[in-house]
C-alpha cells in the first residue's frame, strides 16, 4: 500500500481519466516505483551513508571511496553505457539522521543502498525494505543486516569478528577480561565472544560495560585487568577501542570491543598497566588497524605481537591492488580513504557486488526490485579472492535463527609483525559452525 501512494497521478480532468490514463501508462512513467530508474540511458543512482564528524565511530572513507569508485567507473564507461551516480548521506551516528538518509534514498530514486555504515538497523531497515531498495554490504553492526530479505552482507559483522577473536585467543590465553560497550548493541558481544571461547573449549570472559563515547578508561582497562588475573593498586583513567589484551607467560587477556575508540581505550590501558607485568595486545580488525599500529610506533611500538581477527585478507596481499590503484588514479589527494580501513574495504566489496549485478541485468529496467532478484536468484559473485564468491540464493544461506542471512562466515587470523598486520594462517577460517551454536536473545 505505501508504494501505491507514492504514484503520481496523471493531469487530466477527471478523476477517472486520471485514473484510466495513469493504469495504461504505468510502465511509461507516469507512476514509478520508488527505488527505480527508467529503462533509458540515464544514470544509475545509489547512495552510500556513513557517521563523519561525530562524537563517536566515523566512517569518512566510505562514502570518499564510494565516490572515487564511481569516477573510476564512469571513466571507463559506465555499467552498460550507463552513468553509476553516488549520492551520500551522514547518518551521523543519530537515528533520526538515519532515518532522514534512508528518506533521502527514496526521493533522490537510488536503487540500493551500498557499503554504508549505521548502528541504527531498527530505523533504517524498515524503511528501505516499505520502499523496495536493497540494503548491500553493510558493515555489518546491526542485527537487521543479518535477518532484513532486502539485505546483503558481504561479511559475518561483528558476529564473526568477535566469536572469531574468541576462537583465535582459546590457543592463546588462559584468563580473559572482555571489555565492550555499555549499550544494548555492546549486550550482544558477550556471547558472541564467549562462542568462540568455548568452541575453543576456554571458559567464558569476564565481562566489562565502558561509556561508548568515553575520553578516557583507566577504570575500565583497570578492571579488564584484575578481571584477567593482573592486579593493580592504582589507577583511575578510563579508555576505548575493541582490543584483546594477552598476557605472556601467565596467559592474561584483555579484549576491548569498543570500536572506533579503540586508541582511546590503550592509551588508557598503557597507562594502567605501566608498571605491571607484560601484557600484549590483540583486537579485532577496525579497532586495532594499520592506521593505529603506524601512529604508535609501527614495530617499536607497544602493538607489536598483538593478534587480530579480521574479514579480509591482511591489506598488503595482492588482492587489494585493484583498490590501491584506483585511490592513487581517482582519490589520490582525499586523506580519507586508507585502503587498510575495513571500512572502505567493505565497500569496496559491496560496489564490486553491485557492478556484478547491474552488468548481469544488461539492458533492463534497474530497480530495486529487479536488482533484489538478481541477488536472490543470480549466480554467485567473485570478489577477486577477498572473501569466498558470493550468493544469497536461498541454499547458500548459513540459515541460523540469530543471522539468517549471513553467507560469507569466513575470518582471517593475523598478527602484527615488524609493524605491519600479517596473517597467521593462510587459509580463512569458517566461523559458521559456532555461530550456529549462539541463540538468539
Amino acid at each position: 500500500m505505501t508504494a501505491w501512494r507514492r504514484f503520481r497521478l496523471c493531469p487530466t480532468t477527471t478523476a477517472f481519466v486520471a485514473s484510466a490514463l495513469c493504469t495504461s501508462l504505468l510502465l511509461s512513467g507516469c507512476g514509478a516505483l520508488p527505488g527505480g530508474s527508467k529503462a533509458d540511458k540515464g544514470p544509475i543512482t545509489v547512495m552510500t551513508w556513513a557517521p563523519v564528524k561525530t562524537k563517536a565511530t566515523n566512517m569518512p572513507g566510505m562514502p570518499a571511496l564510494a565516490q572515487a569508485y564511481a569516477r573510476w567507473v564512469n571513466a571507463k564507461g559506465g555499467i552498460n553505457g550507463r552513468e553509476l551516480k553516488v549520492i551520500t548521506c551522514n547518518e551521523g551516528n543519530d537515528s533520526v539522521r538515519a532515518a532522514q538518509c534512508a528518506r533521502r534514498a527514496r526521493d533522490e530514486g537510488a536503487v540500493a543502498v551500498v557499503g554504508s555504515y549505521s548502528q541504527h538497523g531498527r530505523i533504517f531497515m524498515p524503511s528501505l525494505e516499505s520502499d523496495g531498495i536493497p540494503y548491500i554490504g553493510g558493515f555489518g553492526v546491526t542485527e537487521e543486516e543479518f535477518t532484513s530479505p532486502l539485505s546483503y552482507p558481504v561479511n559475518g559483522g561483528k558476529a564473526a569478528l568477535l566469536a572469531g577473536s574468541g576462537r583465535q585467543l582459546a590457543e592463546t590465553c588462559e584468563q580473559i577480561s572482555l571489555v565492550r560497550p555499555d549499550t544494548i548493541a555492546g549486550d550482544e558481544l558477550p556471547g558472541l565472544f564467549n562462542a568462540g571461547l568455548a568452541a575453543g573449549k576456554h571458559k567464558p570472559a569476564t565481562d566489562i560495560r565502558a561509556p561508548e563515547d568515553s575520553a578516557s578508561y583507566g577504570r575500565e582497562a583497570e578492571l579488564a585487568l584484575r578481571g584477567a588475573g593482573v592486579g593493580r593498586e592504582q589507577g583511575d583513567e578510563q579508555g576505548d577501542g575493541v582490543a584483546t589484551l594477552s598476557g605472556d607467560a601467565e596467559g592474561s587477556c584483555v579484549t576491548a570491543a569498543l570500536g572506533g575508540r579503540t586508541g582511546t581505550f590503550l592509551d588508557s590501558f598503557w597507562r594502567v598497566q605501566k608498571e605491571g607485568p607484560p601484557v600484549s595486545i590483540a583486537s579485532v580488525l577496525g579497532s586495532v588497524q594499520q592506521s593505529l599500529i603506524n601512529r604508535t610506533g609501527g614495530k617499536k611500538g607497544p602493538l607489536e605481537g598483538a593478534y587480530v581477527t579480521g574479514w579480509y585478507p591482511a591489506s598488503q596481499e595482492p588482492v587489494w591492488d585493484q583498490l590501491r590503484e584506483v585511490v592513487r588514479e581517482h582519490a589520490f589527494t582525499d586523506n580519507r580513504i586508507d585502503t587498510s580501513d575495513p571500512g572502505v574495504q567493505t565497500t569496496w566489496v559491496a560496489y564490486t557486488v553491485l557492478t556484478s549485478v547491474l552488468e548481469s541485468l544488461g539492458d533492463r529496467t534497474i530497480t530495486g526490485r529487479t536488482i533484489k532478484r538478481a541477488l536472490d536468484t543470480g549466480e554467485a559473485i567473485s570478489t577477486g579472492g577477498i572473501t569466498p564468491d558470493l550468493s544469497w540464493r536461498y541454499d547458500s544461506l548459513l540459515g541460523t535463527l540469530s543471522y539468517p542471512r549471513i553467507v560469507n562466515a569466513m575470518v582471517n587470523f593475523q598478527r602484527v609483525e615488524n609493524g605491519q598486520l600479517t596473517t597467521t594462517r593462510r587459509e580463512a577460517v569458517d566461523i559458521a559452525p559456532t555461530l550456529e551454536q549462539v541463540r538468539s536473545g
